[in-house]
């Protein structure tokens, strides 16, 4: 079952919303409606979430993407469409309703943190306790647990001027944890922090997932922080999502060219995987070893493989085996049975030449798009 679901969701502001939904289901667009004087911020939105998975909305400023956020924990009614929260018709609940869900199953990480300055770091994390009514031993008690998970064990009784940026934002995230909601949603959370403290950041969240497996919508506006959280992401446009998939279906096969005009300077080596760009394993077989040795069994091909991965290892970690050695690094499951290979020519063409059709790695994908300049660069220099 989805945690969390979005059915045909619009958001409309402006002279008879409803008419403006109307319009744009009839093929209407966005400019239209502008000129009579209606702004359609969020056009059809679908798409759902599971437990546990992160699922990143990224888009430029005035794309949709947080007024799409307001409309999944109720801070904006949609003009058309359907929440589901645990296949719960959120848009369908009085105010009263809603506020208990978003006190107890819904908690929001804002971009400016939003702490109380009257209050300690202590008591800034036990808010939304304090709220839902838990009473104070209980409340203090989660809250230095949630602060503890963040890495702010000892800042208990500090004020939040007495912090840097990055630790007020772990504040802002322990006061989300300490409620213990089902569904966490971030809004630009990182982004206004410095770009080290924002990777910290990032890694504190991603080592955080590993733990709770929360349930995240996470929005950005950065294509690299959305790559690297994702485990899905929607690309938003004028309103519209004009493509959602893993960050691999997105570097592989744009969508279109506006989607292809965001990821021509991600660092695919740090995105891509293993199992994104393997060969089938009947392809090193009948080759030979810097030995002379003939790869005849999978067992030969572990045997001699330069390297062995898993299929969700980077391709950066593949550079150093397979300049060392002219057999393929062998890709395994989880059992330790090979699943594919990734010979030497086949990571270099991802590095050069998109790869033709028939060289795709997965049904999904059609090509393999090459590397920027910047890129191969970071990747010769050891990057």
């Amino acid at each position: 079952m989805s945690r969390l679901q979005a059915e045909h969701l619009y958001k409309v502001f402006g002279k008879r919303p409803e008419d403006a939904v109307r319009k744009l289901e009839s093929g209407a667009d966005r400019d239209e409606l502008r000129a009579e004087g209606t702004t359609a911020a969020v056009i059809d939105a679908t798409f759902t979430v599971e437990p546990g998975q992160i699922f990143v909305v990224m888009g430029l400023s005035g794309s949709g993407k947080s007024t799409l956020l307001r409309m999944l924990n109720g801070l904006l009614e949609p003009t058309a469409g359907r929440v589901l929260f645990d296949d719960q018709d959120l848009t369908a609940l009085s105010p009263s309703e809603l506020r208990g869900v978003r006190s107890s199953k819904i908690s929001m990480v804002f971009q400016h943190f939003a702490l109380f300055p009257h209050r300690s770091v202590l008591e800034n994390v036990g808010y939304g306790l304090e709220v839902q009514g838990i009473p104070r031993e209980e409340r203090l008690k989660r809250a230095t647990e949630a602060l503890e998970l963040a890495g702010l064990k000892g800042w208990e009784k500090s004020w939040p001027d007495e912090l840097s940026g990055g630790m007020q934002q772990r504040v802002g995230l322990a006061r989300a944890l300490a409620t213990d909601a089902d569904l966490l949603l971030m809004d630009e959370s990182f982004s206004a922090l410095d770009p080290l403290i924002r990777r910290d950041m990032q890694d504190q969240l991603l080592e955080l997932q590993k733990r709770l497996k929360k349930t995240i919508v996470f929005i950005t506006h950065d294509l690299n922080e959305a790559m690297r959280l994702g485990d899905r992401i929607a690309v938003m446009r004028d309103g519209r999502i004009v493509q959602m998939g893993t960050a691999e279906d997105i570097l592989v096969t744009p969508a279109n060219d506006y989607v292809a005009s965001f990821t021509q300077d991600v660092d695919r080596s740090r995105v891509l995987t293993a199992g994104a760009i393997m060969a089938d394993p009947d392809t090193a077989f009948g080759t030979k070893t810097d030995e002379g040795v003939e790869l005849r069994t999978a067992d030969d091909v572990l045997k001699a493989a330069a390297a062995t991965v898993t299929a969700d290892t980077p391709i950066i970690e593949l550079f150093t085996p397979c300049s060392a050695s002219s057999a393929p690094v062998a890709v395994i499951d989880a059992e330790g049975r090979l699943t594919g290979v990734v010979p030497r020519s086949r990571l270099l063409a991802v590095l050069g030449e998109p790869m033709t059709p028939s060289d795709a790695p997965k049904a999904a994908a059609e090509t393999v798009v090459p590397m920027s300049v910047n890129s191969v660069s970071k990747v010769i220099a050891g990057a």
